[in-house]
């Protein structure tokens, strides 16, 4: 996932569709903290980490829309007048800065009473460079990011913090802080929730740190370079086949950079992502005679009703351990962890 310039410029929004949105904004209530017909805070996420972090701590107090379809990748996010129209007199808009320009327009044009950026809980760091050194901060990184080809257009840094789960948390604590600002009356509720999920990603964060301590390799190659933070987090080292834009064809040179690294740090599986085609990965894997695997970035879920957050982070987990040759563990705690809180 990256920031894609595309050929048509989707920062710009319809005629048609601003007038819709000014029509539903002059119509709505938005920003007067008022609530939907059922008395719950309306809430819009911009995509599927939001998304799960508005429900898990709204609970029963809230209603929350998602801009980003189950399965479609943020990147490629277009508003519809309706979406925009919905950001425009919602009650709290969840989005990180950066990632969808379409959104950022909207919610600047919002008279959202909470505008959650989740950068602001989570600054966005630099993955840029392939000794995983940013030339603005003079801080090390520990090598986590070699190769990663970052290209974010403009942004800021890599915007994929939720998939380190201690930046997600920080992110969590300020949804929950939102909501209760907005909804005083449920204050509590959503303090109660927010301690709960955090509670729960610093034990998926003890998780990782415990399952991945002890490995025979610390390098893995992924199809693009989605996993800086993780990385990062925990003393491993991303080689990304392509950096720049996951469905975009990488250069004779990258592909020979990659095929070094893997063959010098005992790679044994080339990773590709749940929204993308595997043809690249496939391919790589072929031409080195290594397998190859799912690591999900987490930006969409196919089935929200099967998997969640916590799920799919473990399932990664689990791919990472068998790829990197982790030390045997202990059985995991099988128990569904995909159920929204009761408040």
């Amino acid at each position: 996932m990256m920031i894609r310039r595309r050929a048509r410029n989707t920062l710009a929004l319809t005629a048609t569709a601003l007038a819709a949105a000014l029509t539903l904004t002059a119509c709505g209530s938005g920003g007067d903290g008022a609530r939907d017909a059922d008395g719950k805070l309306d809430v819009v996420a911009s995509f599927y980490p939001m998304e799960f972090l508005a429900t898990r701590i709204g609970g029963e107090h809230v209603k929350v829309s998602g801009l980003t379809a189950a399965g479609v990748e943020p990147h490629d996010l277009e508003l519809t007048a309706k979406q925009v129209g919905r950001v425009q007199k919602a009650d709290a808009v969840l989005y990180l800065k950066g990632l969808q320009p379409t959104v950022d327009k909207a919610v600047a044009d919002s008279r959202a009473k909470q505008k959650i950026d989740a950068t602001a809980a989570a600054p966005l760091e630099d993955h840029h460079l392939a000794e995983g050194h940013s030339e603005d901060d003079g801080h090390d990184h520990g090598d986590h990011a070699e190769g990663d080809g970052h290209d974010h257009s403009g942004a800021a840094g890599d915007p994929h913090i939720w998939l380190d789960p201690s930046r997600y948390a920080a992110v969590a604590r300020s949804v929950g802080a939102g909501f209760a600002a907005a909804d005083p009356a449920h204050a509590d509720d959503y303090r109660r929730n927010t301690e709960e999920l955090v509670g729960r990603l610093t034990a998926l964060d003890q998780e990782f740190k415990d399952g991945l301590k002890d490995t025979r390799t610390r390098t893995f190659v992924t199809s693009h370079a989605a996993f800086g933070y993780l990385a990062e987090a925990y003393g491993l080292t991303q080689v990304a086949i392509n950096g720049v834009d996951p469905e975009s064809e990488p250069t004779p040179a990258r592909l020979a950079d990659v095929q070094k690294a893997a063959r010098e740090n005992g790679v044994t599986t080339i990773f590709f992502e749940a929204l993308v085609s595997p043809k690249l990965a496939d391919t790589v894997a072929k031409d080195l005679g290594l397998r190859t695997a799912v690591l999900d970035p987490l930006e969409g879920v196919k089935d929200p009703a099967k998997d969640d957050y916590l799920t799919v982070m473990k399932q990664n987990l689990t791919a990472l351990r068998t790829a990197l040759g982790a030390a045997p563990a202990p059985t995991p705690d099988a128990t569904p962890d995909a159920a929204a809180p009761t408040s």
